[in-house]
């Protein structure tokens, strides 16, 4: 890891997102202390566990560096630099023993994403990406698919938890994007959805309801990858007030967006 004060590197991303990844596989399969944060929407010990750790090395390491992570929420430091922190990406799968999880940590200077990792621990897959430099699985470059028409593709999305408060339930997106392509996919854990479609696995992701420690690694790693980013709406993502995110190849980005857009009419 990189001296206190200095800038972050990709390899300490890494070694970081591992680290938090094998602390939530020694809690994976057993029984869970789970506190309800919502309706639906839980948090358990092991979030905490990774949370804790990660936070813990970072501030060690860069004390006067400002923070977003999902549990915690902001450490309030007026800073250059910005960490948005997913420690557990799929707490509801984690939390059901199903294997589809992950550790987001990306890095951001002057509001721009730097760095970005996400640590798939049951496949020991990690997704990486720098600015300007590429993204990689596990060390080998990666790109997105070449999936020319919506009939061919195969999507990835999400719904929102807060069912009574919010009217957006994407189940309109869904049957119309059902019904176009080759079929869509809901994986519970949207950083391992953004990087499927970095790496070609699947060909385009949309989420409605969303927070920035959710995707921002990610949404890099995509980016770098060769894959236009937007809001819902066709916009340039705003990772200080995120509510929506369409991630797609070259491609199929402004066709996903089309029946986006005509599914919200």
């Amino acid at each position: 890891m990189s001296e206190p004060g200095i800038n972050p590197t990709l390899q300490e991303v890494e070694q970081l997102a591992h680290e938090a990844g094998q602390l939530l596989m020694t809690r994976f399969g057993k029984a869970h202390d789970i506190n309800m944060k919502g309706e639906i929407d839980l948090v358990t010990e092991a979030d905490h566990l990774s949370e804790k750790y990660i936070l813990g090395q970072l501030k060690r390491r860069h004390p006067f560096h400002g923070v977003i992570s999902e549990e915690a929420g902001s450490n309030h430091i007026l800073s250059d630099h910005k960490w948005f922190i997913d420690p557990l990406d799929g707490t509801v799968n984690f939390a059901h023993g199903i294997p589809i999880f992950s550790v987001s940590i990306a890095y951001a200077f002057q509001e721009k994403l730097q760095l970005g990792v996400v640590y798939d621990p049951i496949r020991d897959e990690c997704f990486s990406a720098e600015i300007g430099k590429g993204a990689w699985l596990n060390g080998t470059p990666i790109h997105v698919s070449q999936t020319q028409t919506l009939i061919q593709s195969l999507l990835v999305t999400g719904f929102p938890y807060e069912r009574d408060e919010n009217h957006i339930t994407n189940l309109k997106h869904y049957s119309h994007f059902s019904l176009q392509t080759r079929g869509v996919r809901r994986l519970g854990s949207a950083a391992i959805d953004l990087c499927f479609v970095a790496s070609g696995r699947l060909d385009a992701y949309w989420e409605l309801v969303i927070n920035s420690w959710d995707i921002a690694a990610g949404c890099l790693i995509s980016t770098e990858a060769g894959a236009i980013v937007s809001d819902a709406n066709g916009r340039d993502l705003n990772y200080q007030e995120i509510s929506s995110v369409l991630v797609a190849n070259p491609f199929l980005h402004s066709d996903v967006l089309r029946v986006l857009l005509q599914s919200a009419e």
